[in-house]
């Protein structure tokens, strides 16, 4: 049963963040082993987004397609992602997006399992890298649509 979970500060607003994660369809331009994404259904209410959302990962000839819900609360600055159907026996991760200075401190946590064995040993250390260059390939992504933060002088 794997889990991963990091916190990073990155120099860019927690709103910033929050969208560039919730853009899920952008998600094979930048994020390791993500070749497609497809969005089933969406539904807005009080001030939330409820996505249904098919994500394709590949690495070398393995391919697999896994099913999502993913919950955006905006106000809360937290994403919630529930496995719906796939190649897992469960998954669970979420982000949230905390003002820290003028920045904001990114937190990702994940657990999953595989169901099959074999597929655990084929992907699971796959997986494991990808999930730990997640942080690294958003905050990249941020600093192309937000724009390299500004280095701050020494100080004398």
């Amino acid at each position: 049963m794997p889990k991963f979970e990091t916190a990073r500060l990155v120099p860019h607003t927690p709103d910033q963040m929050f969208d560039l994660v919730a853009d899920i369809e952008q998600y094979p331009r930048f994020l390791p082993l993500c070749q497609n994404i497809g969005v089933r259904s969406r539904r807005e209410r009080e001030g939330k987004t409820l996505l249904v959302a098919d994500m394709t990962v590949a690495y070398k000839l393995v391919r697999e397609t896994f099913t999502s819900q993913v919950l955006l609360r905006p106000d809360d600055r937290e994403i919630d992602v529930s496995y719906i159907d796939g190649p897992f026996r469960y998954l669970e991760n979420r982000w949230t997006f905390r003002p820290v200075g003028e920045g904001c401190e990114v937190r990702f946590y994940i657990d999953y399992e595989f169901k099959s064995r074999a597929l655990g040993l084929l992907m699971g250390s796959m997986f494991d890298y990808a999930f730990r260059r997640f942080a690294n390939a958003f905050e990249d992504r941020a600093n192309v649509v937000y724009g390299q933060p500004r280095a701050t002088g020494a100080r004398s």
